[in-house]
């Protein structure tokens, strides 16, 4: 039974005076196998539930492919309904004055909105300076540490909540019991931006980036320097791999069982269960103590839905009406369990809670409880331009560090000199600056 009733939501958009056939729109994407295998159930799901709107959702490859594609097509006047954009090429989309309706007024208009109906750590990563939402959060996920259950038994540990636990207890005792402690994949998403969020550290000036185009990383802090300095140390002593900045290379030794604990995304949590053979569950991404005693919540990410602006009434009213279909707490719950990204609405974490979900599978609602931490000044997230060259940035001087090229203080002094040249470039293009 519908309880925060898609039908009622897709009826109060079509209600009134506005009277038409079938309204036709579009949804360009990124989601490849499984995940766009979902993405076409939920769409052929929501064509099925009514007779007013048919969405087709098309597939555009990588996340920086679809953003190309959607930007060229916004600038030919033949742009989709929907674009599914990534967290770091978010600031490019929201930057680009009128080609997008925010999400909150293109609802707002169209049958309601409240922004605190969705979970706290999901609700200003694609909004304003001033908190109004802009995009629609999709596939939301958030770093999180996964561990082999059977492995730390052996070596008679439990999870550490602090750096300061795993290096001086749970690491060591992980290695004699022949594991390899520790392996990440994205040292930019995990060991960066949501190290700044989990401290409560800034990461740019201007609010984070959400306040002006005329501003500055903050990436080269004590803090972080001491976490890769401590980071390089873990990995020289054999409490920690790292193999590259691919995302699958570091994932594998903990799919195999070699590596005993795993800093992935909380949207990992489906291939897991199809991947590793083992048992396995998760806790919250460590922090420092010596930095903060009140560690406070990570941010997500993943991608957002955009509205493209440019289309009739009709399709606008249209596209209002799939978003709240999609952010149904059935349709949440589903696209949770079959994917393992957090429901971004509190109604879909609460059904399901109510329905067993996490009794049957702990692991699946650690995203959720820490991205409900408490917040701070400096954990909605970020918001800066050609933010994915500043990542390669990040990778390539990381690599650098952990192969002894480069000394951790060079490192952060070139990543923050080359990312604020590329911050002072976007300006530019913005008419900025």
């Amino acid at each position: 039974m519908l309880t925060r009733t898609t039908l009622l939501a897709t009826a109060t958009v079509f209600c009134g005076s506005v009277a038409f056939a079938e309204t036709e729109i579009t949804w360009w994407h990124a989601m490849g196998g499984q995940l766009g295998e979902t993405v076409n159930q939920i769409a052929a799901d929501f064509n099925a539930s009514q007779d007013d709107v048919t969405i087709t959702p098309i597939y555009k490859g990588s996340y920086e492919e679809t953003l190309t594609a959607g930007i060229a097509a916004f600038r030919a006047g033949e742009q989709p309904n929907i674009l599914q954009v990534f967290d770091a090429g978010a600031a490019t989309v929201i930057a680009a004055q009128g080609a997008t309706i925010p999400v909150a007024d293109l609802l707002a208009e169209n049958g309601g909105f409240d922004i605190n109906d969705y979970i706290p750590g999901v609700r200003y990563f694609y909004a304003d300076s001033d908190g109004k939402m802009i995009g629609m959060p999709f596939n939301s996920s958030t770093p999180i540490m996964y561990y082999n259950t059977a492995a730390l038994e052996a070596a008679g540990v439990t999870p550490p909540k602090t750096w300061e636990e795993f290096q001086s207890v749970t690491a060591p005792a992980l290695k004699e019991a022949g594991y390899e402690p520790l392996s990440q994949s994205h040292l930019p998403w995990i060991f960066t931006e949501n190290f700044m969020s989990r401290h409560n550290l800034p990461f740019a000036t201007n609010n984070n980036g959400y306040d002006g185009l005329d501003t500055q990383i903050l990436v080269n802090n004590e803090a972080i320097r001491d976490h890769f300095t401590a980071a390089k140390s873990w990995i020289d002593d054999g409490l920690m791999g790292y193999y590259g900045s691919n995302w699958s290379d570091n994932a594998k030794p903990f799919e195999e069982g070699r590596t005993a604990m795993w800093l992935g995304s909380s949207g990992s949590f489906g291939g897991l269960m199809q991947k590793a053979d083992f048992e396995f569950s998760a806790t919250y991404l460590p922090y420092w103590e010596a930095v903060t005693t009140e560690p406070t919540q990570t941010f997500i990410g993943g991608a957002s839905l955009f509205a493209m602006s440019g289309q009739s009434n009709e399709e606008n009213a249209a596209t209002a009406a799939f978003f709240n279909y999609l952010t149904s707490e059935e349709v949440q719950y589903m696209w949770h369990r079959e994917t393992g990204y957090v429901p971004v609405t509190q109604a879909a974490y609460e059904l399901a809670q109510t329905d067993g979900h996490y009794d049957r599978f702990p692991a699946a609602k650690i995203g959720v409880e820490q991205l409900s931490l408490a917040s701070g000044d400096n954990t909605r997230g970020y918001r800066m331009g050609f933010y994915v060259q500043i990542r390669d940035v990040m990778n390539r001087e990381y690599g650098r560090i952990f192969s002894g090229e480069t000394s951790v203080e060079d490192a952060f002094s070139t990543i923050e000199t080359e990312a604020n040249e590329l911050l002072s470039r976007f300006a530019r293009t913005q008419g900025a600056g």
